[in-house]
């Protein structure tokens, strides 16, 4: 799964490795979330281009937005069979530059620890994404875009049992080619990342309030504090239990 990432890199050392056109100037963002714009990168007519789309695809077809559940990640099992994603995985296909992800991971009680996972040579990454331009009732546009998750590998799945696709450098051309309309070429791309590819540590709980984004969210926490984190179990109340489930501060992302 990815419901919050980074990025970090200079605008720079990200244009020379995605090889677009433009040269945007954007600064580093340590806690994005769905519904943000979120840098993508496309082909479009032979070049690839740097553009910003909502993090939250919503299909051409859909009518009333209002009803409609948040897509912010696309399962690569199902993604050629679902009529949210199966157009655009054939003739949309994207990357979206980060430096790393957040996943949660139970550790005891109700309270969820954050972890900040990176490549484990500390480079930059490209996730695996769709995408699909939105048009309104009033003839408005809206450009969005989904992640492409997979099974995580042995290593991963001990924080969460999915894992964001990320495409290497050199299947970036690969999986950007839409031209003919076909998506065996890309399917073996699909997979969890290898064993060792990525490192991860735990972070400060302050990561779960999508409004703080600052450098001190990815600095790794000690054993103490992550356990101060944990709330001390209760005895059972005997008054009657709520009807609102309890908050852990992610809310409904996942």
């Amino acid at each position: 799964m990815c419901g919050r990432f980074v990025i970090t890199s200079a605008p720079a050392a990200l244009r020379q490795l995605f090889g677009y056109l433009e040269q945007p100037n954007f600064p580093p963002r340590y806690n994005i979330a769905p519904t943000q714009p979120i840098p993508v990168v496309i082909v479009q007519n032979g070049a690839r281009h740097f553009h910003l789309m909502r993090w939250g695809l919503l299909p051409s077809w859909v009518k009333d937005t209002r009803g409609f559940a948040l897509l912010i990640n696309a399962r690569s099992e199902t993604v050629l069979e679902k009529p949210a994603f199966r157009h655009a995985i054939r003739r949309r296909r994207a990357l979206v530059p980060a430096d790393g992800y957040y996943e949660w991971r139970s550790v005891g009680g109700r309270r969820k620890q954050p972890y900040f996972i990176h490549r484990a040579d500390g480079q930059p990454l490209g996730f695996a994404a769709v995408y699909e331009t939105w048009l309104g009732p009033n003839g408005e546009e809206l450009d969005t875009v989904a992640i492409v998750t997979t099974a995580a590998g042995e290593d991963l799945a001990e924080l969460h049992d999915r894992v964001p696709v990320t495409i290497a450098p050199d299947n970036f051309a690969r999986w950007l080619d839409c031209a003919g309309d076909e998506v065996d070429a890309v399917l073996p791309l699909m997979v969890a990342p290898a064993i060792g590819e990525f490192a991860w540590h735990p972070v400060s709980i302050r990561v779960n309030r999508a409004a703080d984004d600052d450098a001190q969210l990815l600095l790794p926490i000690a054993a103490e504090e992550m356990e101060a984190t944990v709330p001390t179990p209760r005895k059972a109340m005997r008054s009657k239990p709520s009807a609102v489930p309890p908050d852990d501060e992610q809310g409904t992302l996942f």
